[in-house]
This record gives structure tokens, C-alpha cells and sequence, in this order.
């Protein structure tokens, strides 16, 4: 059995060429990587956000380069393969593509340093159809810190997390350390995302949500995505989907049931075998019925609660 639909908040399937200097690849369509338009399940209405991901090595005026040539990237593939995909800002554009039989594609940015610490910039991705911001990466922006440094976030960071709210961008705190994450809880006003972080008490990595943390999240109506990179998974390795499994009961033990959804880091991070394509990952579905989960409980992990999230949260 497959799901009816599938939600996945992340992947860097749209970048992680660019940064290895072979800018003109179809990315998007490409069978040598985990995601490709073509090779979707048949019959599962899918929708992806597609990370315009920087690394934390560029800043000022290369970082903008760089978030322009990727989005200039992101509308010529979706010109090229528009008899698969179609280009979303929001919920009701995810539903007008799947009513065609069309991927639902969404972009987002991996990083705020395409910000270059400049606010302004904020409507600037509006305009080019950004829906979501993962604040930082690993290192430092002019944002604040990701997990492998100490700092929160600063001023700026602050102020953007109200502006990107303004704009009706979603803010994303995967990445944040946490420090950053209790400044977010601090500023934000509306809901926001955790596109692809799991639970540290099941895999303690730094990356990893705290039950703490999860908890509040639920509170303010927010979206946590299941990421599936091994390292954040299971300490020594990911053997199956039960694996996957511990997190999801975890979460659901801290009443996460309508705040799950998944987020893959496809063509981000390392796959493990049971979870490198997406129809493996769509097979996950019917192992969670297995499981004893309730159709409902699994259909809102696969994309229930982002759809709800969405149609809220960006109409």
C-alpha cells in the first residue's frame, strides 16, 4: 500500500551540484541522484521543498551570487520539466498540482546567509517564491549559530525571524543549536518548522531535538520532518525501518501525533539503504500501518499535518 500523498519539508537535491562547480545539470531529473522527478512512486501525490542550500563559506555579495544563479537554476529546470512539476508558493498551488498530476514544488534556502545580513533581502525571496528559511547551517551567519557553534541568535537574526514572519516566509530552526533555538522561541509569533531534525533521546546528536523542545514546538502549532540521514537516525548505523520507527513512537509519546511530518535530506546526507529512493521511502507507509499505527496517525506523518500546516500557515 502506498500513501495518498507524501510531504517532504527537505532536500538539497537542487544545490548540491552548483557548489561542485557543474552549474547546468538537471539536477532535479537526474538518475544519479536519491531524488529525481521521474522516478517518483506512481500513484502518490508528492510535493518537495527544494533547498537553494549555501555553505557556510560564503557571504556578502558571493552569497548572493549564489542564491541567485541557484533560483534562476530552480525556474529553468521547472520550465525544462513542467510536464512533471509545477512551481508552488503555497498550499493551494500544492492542491492545483496535484489535481494535474504534477509534482508540487516548492523552494526554500538552506542557510540565511543568502540573507548577506541585509532585511531587505527578505522580500527579495518572497518575490522569487522562497517559502521557508532554515536560519543557519552548521556555522556562524549573520543570522546566529548552527549546532557546531556556541552563539545564539543575534540582533539581526532577531529581527529577521519578525520580518521573514511579515513576509509569510516560514521560518525554519533546523540546523540551530540550541541556544539560537530558545532565541527563536523567544521572537517568533507564528508557528514554524523544524524541516528535518529527530529526537536527541533517541540518537543523541546535537542536531536532534530535546523533548524539551519538542514539547514546545507541539504547543505552538508547529512542523517537525523525520530526517532520514543515518548519523541523526541511530547511533552505529540505521539497520531498518524500525530504526525510523523509534523516533516517530517517541514523538508521538510527547504528543507530537499532529506535529509530524517527514523531511528527508535527500541528496543532502547519506541515505540509508532502507530509505535511498523515494519509493523506499513511500514503503515506509505501509510499514507504519504494520506497526499498528492508525491510518490516520500515518497519513498525517506522510501529509496530513503538513497539509494542514500549510493551508494555515501559507495558504
Amino acid at each position: 500500500m502506498l500513501p495518498y500523498a507524501l510531504i517532504d519539508l527537505h532536500c538539497d537535491t537542487l544545490t548540491n551540484c552548483i557548489y561542485k562547480n557543474t552549474p547546468g545539470v538537471d539536477t532535479l531529473n537526474d538518475p544519479a541522484r536519491v531524488f529525481a522527478l521521474s522516478r517518483l512512486p506512481r500513484g502518490v501525490r508528492w510535493a518537495q521543498l527544494f533547498a537553494v542550500f549555501l555553505p557556510d563559506t560564503l557571504h556578502g555579495e558571493d552569497a548572493i551570487r549564489f542564491f541567485d544563479a541557484a533560483c534562476a537554476d530552480f525556474d529553468r529546470q521547472m520550465a525544462k520539466y513542467a510536464a512533471l512539476a509545477m512551481p508552488c508558493r503555497g498550499a493551494a498551488d500544492m492542491e492545483r498540482a496535484w489535481a494535474a498530476g504534477k509534482t508540487a514544488a516548492f523552494l526554500s534556502v538552506e542557510n540565511g546567509g543568502a540573507l548577506a545580513g541585509e532585511l531587505s533581502r527578505i522580500a527579495l525571496l518572497k518575490e522569487r517564491g522562497v517559502c521557508a528559511v532554515t536560519l543557519t547551517w552548521n556555522g556562524e551567519n549573520e543570522l546566529g549559530s548552527g549546532h557546531k557553534t556556541p552563539r545564539g541568535l543575534t540582533e539581526v537574526g532577531r529581527a529577521a525571524v519578525r520580518e521573514l514572519e511579515c513576509c509569510g516566509i516560514l521560518v525554519d530552526v533546523s540546523h540551530l543549536n540550541d541556544a539560537g533555538l530558545a532565541d527563536v522561541l523567544d521572537t517568533a509569533e507564528k508557528p514554524f518548522l523544524a524541516t528535518h531534525s529527530n529526537a536527541r533521546a533517541v540518537c543523541a546528536h546535537a542536531r536532534n531535538l530535546t523533548d524539551a523542545q519538542i514539547r514546545e514546538l507541539v504547543q505552538r502549532g508547529c512542523l517537525i520532518g523525520l530526517n532520514y540521514f543515518g548519523a541523526f537516525v541511530r547511533d552505529g548505523g540505521v539497520r531498518g525501518y524500525d530504526d525510523l520507527y523509534r523516533h516517530v513512537a517517541h514523538f508521538f509519546a510527547l504528543g507530537a501525533q499532529r506535529s509530524l511530518a517527514l523531511g528527508s535530506d535527500f541528496d543532502g546526507a547519506a541515505m540509508p539503504p532502507c530509505l535511498d529512493t523515494p519509493e523506499k521511502a513511500a514503503g515506509f507507509y505501509e510499514y507504519l500501518l504494520a506497526r499498528g499505527l492508525s491510518q490516520t496517525d500515518a497519513d498525517g506523518i506522510f501529509y496530513a499535518n503538513a497539509r494542514a500546516f500549510l493551508r494555515k500557515n501559507l495558504p
